[in-house]
């Protein structure tokens, strides 16, 4: 398991109380620490942080973002820096869910700022990675959200264990710290009042992550409690997943909820961004109207015939913004489009789309390529040798799992285990005798 370890009181609370439940359970602990390179004493914190956590017996890796430059944007990029980085550290070492130390003053303190404007999501206790696709299969526990700042620090205090005090904490320039100084006179346990609940409706996935420079992060995934009207579960269809969701193809029922039917359309489609607002609602109406009809909307396509909704890549969005040929190495997972993760045995391959190529597979492939919906087809991934022009079927040499049905259960809050992480999903590979 890994933990982000900034260094400031609330992450080194969580560093002191993961690793108390790490050494009685057996289990390895990975500290995380991001330098932003946005702050003049960010090194010293990050060595103070590394000692902090070698110090309870965790294991502890120094992460570096290297773009920090002024400019528009630069708290977007830090925050998708911040996590990319923190995704490809917890999985590289073979971590599914990653710690990290928000409380129920974050919470409170995005209440505030949502109530003067702010387009803020809720924090969230158990959430997906926000990042695409570094964070596949990663899951984000905030196991503190219901304790307050002051007293996490007097369990550090008890503990004589210091922390860091970021300045950008009272920069007034920055939304958070304006709520922080507004709050600040709360007493314990009176923050709980302002938390609301669920909105129904699409709510992204926007939870903020202090990350010691005044930025903040917010995810692109969706909110799993927002549930249909009914009752029971969200279901993605009647019958289950689409047979042929190893060729990335996904389904939903006509009555899905917009939140469900947005994180479908970006995991179908491969992207990072969720759609949302007046085309969203569109799709969602003619489904429930019962209208027979194909669409796009972010980069995935909808074809709905009777009771059958199906979603896939969009042909048309492929033809417009290629996705790049990605060169394998033999046993390094590679993902392509944001929806194949393929590992190659042998070196001198590259992934490309079908599109274009079909012709030229082999009769086997085309009659594998035939059994999907004509739309479809093009977005399949094809292995392509160097010096040879005989594309073949992705499957056919590679190890290929599709993604979007993992991240689509991830992004609606179906899997709730850590061990659940770790074990292969039906149908995110084909059939065995398929390729045979």
């Amino acid at each position: 398991m890994a933990v982000a370890l900034s260094g400031g009181g609330d992450s080194m609370a969580l560093l002191h109380l993961a690793a108390d439940w790490a050494t009685a359970r057996g289990r390895r602990l990975l500290a995380l620490t991001v330098d932003h390179n946005l702050n003049a004493m960010s090194a010293d914190w990050t060595l103070f942080a590394g000692e902090a956590a070698r110090a309870v017996g965790a294991e502890w890796r120094g992460l570096s973002w290297d773009g920090a430059r002024a400019g528009p944007g630069l708290t977007a990029r830090a925050r998708a820096a911040r996590h990319g980085l923190i995704a490809e550290a917890a999985r590289a070492a073979g971590a599914r869910v990653v710690l990290l130390a928000q409380t129920l003053d974050d919470v409170a303190e995005a209440d505030w700022m949502r109530a003067r404007g702010s387009t803020l999501g809720r924090v969230r206790e158990w959430s997906p990675s926000p990042v695409w696709p570094q964070g596949r299969g990663l899951m984000l526990l905030r196991p503190l959200l219901e304790e307050r700042r002051e007293g996490l620090r007097g369990f550090l205090r008890a503990r004589g264990q210091g922390w860091v005090e970021d300045p950008a904490n009272g920069d007034e320039r920055f939304g958070r710290s304006r709520a922080r100084a507004a709050l600040a006179g709360d007493p314990a346990g009176s923050l709980s009042s302002v938390i609301p609940g669920p909105v129904p409706g699409i709510q992204t996935l926007d939870d903020e992550e202090p990350c010691g420079d005044g930025s903040t992060s917010r995810g692109m995934f969706l909110d799993p409690r927002d549930k249909p009207e009914g009752d029971g579960e969200e279901k993605m269809s009647g019958d289950g997943c689409d047979p042929r969701v190893w060729a990335g193809i996904l389904e939903v029922s006509r009555d899905v909820s917009s939140s469900a039917l947005a994180a479908a359309l970006v995991c179908a489609g491969g992207g990072s961004t969720p759609p949302r607002g007046e085309r969203l609602a569109g799709v969602k109406a003619r489904l429930a109207g019962g209208e027979d009809f194909t669409a796009g909307l972010a980069g995935a396509r909808v074809e709905a015939a009777g009771a059958s909704v199906l979603l896939m890549r969009e042909p048309g969005e492929m033809r417009r913004r290629a996705p790049e040929a990605v060169r394998l190495a033999p046993g390094v997972p590679a993902v392509w489009d944001g929806r194949f993760e393929i590992t190659a045995t042998e070196p001198g391959w590259r992934v490309e789309a079908a599109a274009g190529r079909l012709a030229r597979l082999c009769e086997a492939d085309r009659r594998v390529a035939a059994g999907l919906p004509p739309a479809a087809r093009g977005g399949l991934p094809v292995l392509i040798r160097d010096g040879v022009d005989a594309p073949v079927l992705a499957w056919r040499g590679a190890d290929v799992r599709a993604l979007g049905a993992r991240r689509l259960s991830l992004a609606l809050g179906e899997t709730t285990q850590e061990s659940d992480l770790f074990q292969a999903m039906h149908g995110e590979t084909p059939p065995t005798d398929l390729f045979s």
